[in-house]
C-alpha cells in the first residue's frame, strides 16, 4: 500500500516536492488555504489586465532544467522561455551624468557601460565575473543540494576548504569594496541581494555567486507569465495522481506519541497520512500549527531572528504604453545605505527608496488590453510597521510623485485606469507571514550558516519545504529545497543533485 504523504501548502517549494514523491509512489495530497494554488507565485485578472502577485524574475535557469529533467519532462514543452535584453534597465536617482543604463548580461554588450562607469574595470570585472561563476559551480556542487545536519560531511578538509573559498565570512559591501572603486558599479553588483532580502552589508561575499547567475546566464520569462510555472508544476502532479484541495486552512498538525499522524482543518475534517510535510511559512507552522512542546523553532526563536523586508506593491493598468521602460526596472535611491538603514537597523517608511517595476507587457503583450501596459511596482519596507490608511495613502503617493520624476512621466496618474495595492497585512493575511515578510528569514552570515532544518526535531515525520528553510529564498532556491526535502525522506545522503528518481 502506498504511504500517504500531506503537503500543507502549494507553493513552489510544495508543488515541487510533491511531484517528485507522487512519481516515485507516494500518495500525495496538497492542501491550500487560498482559491490559487502557488502560494505567493499567485495571479489575477482585472479590467483585462494581467498581474503576476510575486515573484517576477526567473533566474538560475540550469537549477529549473535540472528539477524538470528529474521528472522526465522536457522543459521546453511546458515553458516558452524567452531571454531578456536588456536583462534590466537601471535609473540612478538624481544622477545627471548618466540617469539610465541598460544591462544586457552579455558582457561584450556591458563593457562599454562599465568602462564609462570606472575606466579600466576590463580586466577586474572579468575576473570577478570568472571568479563568481567557478564558485556558483563549487557552491551547486557542494553545498546547495547537501541537507544539513545530515552527515558530518562538513567536517572534512575538503569541504572547509571549498567553503572557506566562497567567503563566507565577509560581507558583500566589503568583498566588493576590494574589487571596485565606482557606487553605480557596486549597486548594479549588490540588487539581486534585494531577492535575499538582505543588506550588502550584513549578506555574506559568497552570494557573489548571484552575480554569475545575472550576467554568465541571463535572465529569462516564460511566455503568459510567472504563473505559467504554477500551471506547469500542477499539471505533471496531476500526471502522477497527486490530489489538490483548495480554500482549505489547515488549524493544526496532529501527532501521536511525538509523530505527525495528519492534519485537521479549520472546518473540523481530520485527513490521516503518513508523512506531513509543510511549505506554509514557517513562523507559522511552528507556533501556529504545533503545540508548544512540539515546536523545534517557537515564538522566541523568531523574535531573534532577521526578517526580509514586507513590500509596498502597486498593481497598475495603463490606458497607454510606456517607451520609458524595460520588462525589468530598477531604481536605485540615492543614498543606498540610508535606505538599508531604514529597512533593517531603525525600520521606517524609507526616504529616498529604491523600487522596482516590471512591465511585462514588453515581452508580453497579450497580459493587457491592446496599445495599453500594465505595471507591478514593488518598494520594499520593513517587516512588522503598523500603517494606518492615512500612512499608506501618503506613501503611494510619494511613490507615484518619484515615478513621475524618475520616469520623466508627470501625468503617471492620468493613465491609471486600474489599480491595487498590496501591503504588509495583505501577506499576513493571505500566506500567514510573520510579520508581513515579503520573502521570509534574511540571508545573513548566521541565518545563512544555521538555516532552519528541513524536519522537525521534535516530530518524528514531519519536514519542511520552502523558502524558510534551507537554501533560501526564491523560486529556483524553492525547487532545490523541494529536492532536499525528497532525499531526506527518501535517506539520500549525496551532496550533489540528483542523476535520477
Amino acid at each position: 500500500m502506498k504511504k500517504k504523504i500531506i503537503i500543507i501548502g502549494s507553493g513552489i517549494g510544495g508543488l515541487g516536492s510533491a511531484a517528485l514523491l507522487a512519481k516515485s509512489g507516494y500518495d500525495v495530497t496538497v492542501i491550500e488555504k487560498n482559491a490559487n494554488l502557488g502560494g505567493r507565485a499567485n495571479i489575477f485578472e482585472a479590467e483585462g489586465y494581467t498581474f503576476d502577485m510575486g515573484p517576477s524574475w526567473y533566474l538560475m535557469p540550469d537549477v529549473f532544467e535540472h528539477y524538470f529533467k528529474l521528472l522526465d519532462e522536457d522543459i521546453t514543452k511546458h515553458l516558452d522561455l524567452v531571454k531578456l535584453s536588456p536583462s534590466y534597465r537601471v535609473f540612478f536617482s538624481n544622477d545627471k551624468e548618466l540617469p539610465i543604463v541598460d544591462i544586457h548580461s552579455d558582457l561584450d554588450k556591458d563593457l562599454p557601460l562599465f568602462e564609462q562607469l570606472e575606466p579600466g574595470i576590463t580586466p577586474k570585472i572579468k575576473e570577478y565575473l570568472k571568479r563568481s561563476g567557478e564558485q556558483y559551480e563549487m557552491a551547486k556542487d557542494t553545498f546547495m543540494y547537501r541537507n544539513l545536519g545530515f552527515s558530518l560531511d562538513f567536517l572534512k578538509w575538503d569541504v572547509i576548504k571549498k567553503g572557506i573559498e566562497l567567503n563566507p565570512f565577509q560581507t558583500m559591501q566589503s568583498y566588493l569594496n576590494k574589487w571596485f572603486k565606482s557606487e553605480r558599479v557596486k549597486k548594479i553588483l549588490e540588487y539581486t541581494l534585494v531577492f535575499l532580502g538582505s543588506d550588502p552589508a550584513k549578506t555574506p561575499a559568497m552570494y557573489n555567486i548571484m552575480n554569475a547567475i545575472d550576467f554568465n546566464m541571463g535572465v529569462y520569462y516564460p511566455k503568459g507569465g510567472i504563473y505559467e510555472i504554477v500551471k506547469a508544476l500542477v499539471t505533471i502532479n496531476k500526471k502522477h495522481g497527486t490530489q489538490f484541495m483548495t480554500n482549505m486552512p489547515v488549524s493544526k498538525i496532529i501527532v501521536e506519541n511525538k509523530k505527525a499522524t495528519g492534519v485537521q482543518l479549520e472546518n473540523g475534517t481530520i485527513l490521516e497520512a503518513d508523512l506531513i510535510i509543510s511549505n506554509a511559512d514557517l513562523w507559522f507552522t511552528e507556533t501556529h500549527l504545533l503545540e508548544k512542546r512540539q515546536q523545534t523553532y517557537p515564538e522566541r526563536y523568531w523574535e531573534k531572528a532577521v526578517l526580509s523586508p514586507s513590500a509596498f506593491i502597486m498593481y497598475l493598468g495603463l490606458d497607454r504604453e510606456l517607451e520609458i521602460l524595460s520588462h525589468h526596472n530598477l531604481r536605485f535611491g540615492g543614498d543606498w545605505k540610508q535606505n538599508f538603514k531604514e529597512l533593517f537597523d531603525t525600520p521606517k517608511l524609507p526616504e529616498d527608496p529604491s523600487y522596482y517595476i516590471c512591465k511585462p507587457t514588453e515581452t508580453d503583450p497579450d497580459l493587457s488590453p491592446p496599445g495599453t501596459d500594465n505595471l507591478f511596482v514593488l518598494v520594499p519596507i520593513p517587516p512588522g510597521l503598523r500603517l494606518s490608511k492615512t500612512d499608506m495613502e501618503s506613501y503611494r503617493q510619494k511613490i507615484l510623485n518619484l515615478m513621475k520624476t524618475d520616469l520623466n512621466l508627470p501625468a503617471i496618474e492620468e493613465y491609471i485606469v486600474y489599480e491595487r495595492s498590496y501591503w504588509s497585512d495583505d501577506f499576513r493575511r493571505d500566506y500567514n507571514a510573520y510579520k508581513g515578510t515579503a520573502l521570509g528569514l534574511a540571508h545573513t552570515l548566521k541565518q545563512t550558516l544555521k538555516r532552519p532544518l528541513n524536519y522537525s526535531k521534535k516530530v518524528k515525520n514531519l519536514y519542511y519545504v520552502g523558502a524558510g528553510t534551507s537554501p533560501g529564498i526564491g523560486m529556483p532556491i524553492c525547487l532545490i529545497s523541494a529536492e532536499l526535502v525528497y532525499k531526506r525522506i527518501q535517506k539520500i545522503k549525496t551532496s550533489k543533485p540528483l542523476e535520477s528518481l
